[in-house]
């Protein structure tokens, strides 16, 4: 049984977790959000300096959360790509120094694959084959899985311009709420009528995203609407049309390549109303549905370590010291070397 400390340094939250065997034992996180919201947005440097401030303790946390101790560890994993270059290289430079001190290998870990990687923590191992919806601020992408520690990724499609997250900070911004959008525009949509507003759906009959028109659109909506305007029915419309989109897509991919197993994972994945519609197409589909819990949707340190699990249960040889960051990476395998 291999003991994984991982590390998650891609943007503005430093996450650590320790697992072992598909177990978590132990973990930390500690956001840099508050820091971030008067500017509606990350700043890099602002998120890698609360990355150098907050990693010593909460590898600290995750330790003492877990009972082991450094000497207890087989291996490190760290998220070598992608997400924000200061801030990656943080997290690496963190990882390298552990892994050198404690003589134990070394993972390069793609962050997607991380996300992907959470629901085992949950829900126990993959099966040997299924679809992943990946839905987060900076990705939304539709994928046909294997062996996640020894296969390439196949992906089926990706967003064309806007992920569905970024769509939401986008429309949160125009609608006057605060930042982050995602839980801002979920919140508001609780008390409004999903069925108001008839915003567009694109791209049907396809497996690729796009979400720039309906961005476009709930910003026409709001110009031409300034003194009568319901946030809370146009968020709820907005939201409708953005989870319509991922639900049926990922439901279909899953029919048209006889995958009775749906994963939906990444940080909207959080969104209940993604939630609750997947729930209901799996459901008349007799599509097995996976999501994480909340907690482990978004950004963390466990996710990560997952993965170094796996590749170190699977053999995969480890990344050298001299591991670069790859702020940019494609997913096309779990392991970035």
């Amino acid at each position: 049984m291999a003991v994984v400390l991982g590390i998650e340094t891609s943007c503005d939250e430093t996450g650590v977790g320790i697992v072992a065997d598909g177990r978590l034992l132990g973990d930390a996180l500690a956001s840099s959000m508050e820091e971030h919201a008067r500017f509606g947005g990350v700043v890099p440097e602002i998120a890698a300096r609360a990355h150098l401030e907050a990693l010593v303790p909460c590898v600290s946390k995750a330790f003492a959360d877990s009972g082991l101790t450094p000497a207890d560890v087989d291996a490190v994993a760290v998220t070598a790509g992608p997400g924000l270059a200061t801030a990656l290289q943080t997290g690496v430079a963190a990882a390298k120094s552990f892994a050198l001190a404690w003589d134990v290998p070394l993972y390069g870990v793609h962050h997607l694959a991380g996300h992907v990687a959470a629901d085992t923590l949950e829900h126990g191992p993959l099966p040997r084959r299924c679809m992943a919806l990946i839905v987060s601020g900076g990705h939304t992408s539709l994928l046909l899985l294997d062996d996640l520690a020894r296969s390439p990724i196949v992906h089926l499609g990706d967003t064309r311009d806007d992920a569905a997250g970024e769509a939401f900070d986008k429309v949160a911004r125009l609608l006057g709420l605060p930042y982050p959008g995602g839980p801002s525009v979920s919140k508001a949509a609780l008390t409004g009528d999903p069925d108001k507003i008839a915003f567009p759906r694109a791209m049907p009959g396809s497996y690729s995203f796009s979400f720039s028109g309906l961005k476009a659109a709930v910003a026409r909506w709001v110009e031409r609407s300034p003194e009568t305007l319901h946030v809370a029915d146009v968020a709820a419309s907005f939201q409708e049309a953005v989870v319509d989109v991922l639900t049926a897509k990922a439901v279909s991919a899953c029919r048209d390549h006889d995958v009775s197993t749906l994963l939906i994972v990444g940080g909207v994945a959080a969104n209940g109303r993604l939630r609750e519609l997947a729930a209901e197409r799996c459901a008349r589909a007799g599509i097995e549905l996976r999501v994480p819990v909340p907690r482990l949707c978004t950004d963390n340190g466990a996710m990560i370590a997952a993965v170094g699990g796996l590749l170190h249960e699977a053999g995969e040889p480890a990344s050298p010291l001299d591991l670069s960051v790859d702020p940019s990476a494609p997913l096309l395998r779990a392991m970035i070397r």
